[in-house]
């Protein structure tokens, strides 16, 4: 006979309910699998994605490089980049089985060892172009952070002026700032560049700001009597900031770019500043019967510029979550 199952009583019921629940053990996890950690902001989820990616570790590795080679150029060379010997070295042929000695990438026609010249040249760039980064960075920031916040008749204002700027070429007005100094050093070039370059980072962060102004965050902090020096800084600036990096980041190599493209004019670095833009220039004039004196600060020029783009752009994929 099949059992029939019994019909809780009441009594049932209401004794079962005063019985002490058994606690679970303490190692013991749900079905689901071990609980959740804290989550990850952005940043951290984006340095964790960064780990992962090649082209960030290559980059990464490349401009560690320059960045040593900037600071300490007397770690790879001992020879001046500026004596030379015309008896014995003129446009003399890469001896490519003598790795990092002065005749390793050949001589140029003043007898000068192109791998020293390589080497002290780093410096000028990055100098230049990290400062010229620096300026624009905080420059542009400054003004899309008050234009987007306020908006109004500031926004008009500052964006106009944003607007005038940008209709300047760059390198045309470069040219015309720097033509008026007699002395053109790594301060002037990087002040004439900057002075075109931060309407982009200004842009960037006048559209991001509109956007993390409305968050309810910023809306709550406003309610409960904060500031706007408080709000500006303590909410809208550290969730604004990450478009911008990404733009810097990318425009950084541009600027290095715009720097040899003004040296290779003549119009930036000059004698007895070393410049791999001057050096590509003073090369020319000799690429038939010795390519070499063109062709390895071409290299150079062109490696940094694209280790540069390629940390930008693996950066813009990991702070964008639309990308992911």
């Amino acid at each position: 006979m099949p059992d029939v199952p019994m019909k809780a009583t009441p009594e049932a019921a209401s004794l079962k309910a005063t019985q002490p629940a058994v606690p679970a053990p303490i190692d013991a996890q749900p079905e689901s699998g071990p609980a959740p950690g804290k989550p990850r902001s952005l940043w951290s989820d984006a340095w964790h994605d960064l780990r992962r990616k090649p082209s960030f570790l290559i980059s990464a590795g490349l401009i560690l490089l320059f960045l040593t080679i900037a600071a300490f150029p007397g770690l790879f060379t001992d020879m001046s980049p500026r004596d030379g010997d015309l008896t014995q070295f003129y446009l003399q042929k890469p001896q490519l089985t003598h790795f990092f000695a002065p005749e390793w990438l050949g001589y140029d026609a003043q007898g000068r060892s192109i791998y020293a010249r390589i080497i002290h040249g780093t410096r000028a760039s990055i100098i230049i172009g990290l400062t010229v980064t620096a300026i624009v960075f905080v420059l542009g920031s400054l003004v899309g952070m008050l234009a987007g916040y306020f908006g109004g008749w500031v926004d008009t204002v500052l964006s106009r002026i944003v607007d005038t700027f940008m209709g300047i070429p760059f390198l045309l007005g470069a040219m015309v700032i720097l033509v008026s100094f007699d002395v053109r050093g790594p301060l002037v070039i990087s002040l004439a560049l900057a002075v075109l370059g931060w309407t982009t980072i200004a842009r960037v962060m006048r559209g991001s700001v509109i956007q993390v102004k409305q968050a309810d965050y910023v809306q709550a902090a406003r309610s409960l009597g904060a500031g706007t020096s408080r709000i500006l800084l303590r909410h809208i600036l550290p969730n604004a900031i990450a478009p911008v990096i990404v733009v810097a980041m990318i425009a950084l190599g541009g600027y290095i770019s715009a720097e040899a493209t003004l040296s290779y004019l003549g119009i930036g670095l000059a004698d007895p500043a070393v410049s791999w833009g001057g050096d590509i220039n003073f090369g020319k004039d000799s690429i038939r019967v010795a390519s070499h004196v063109l062709i390895f600060p071409s290299i150079m020029l062109s490696t940094t510029i694209l280790a540069f783009l390629m940390m930008g752009d693996a950066v813009r994929d990991a702070l964008d979550p639309k990308l992911r």
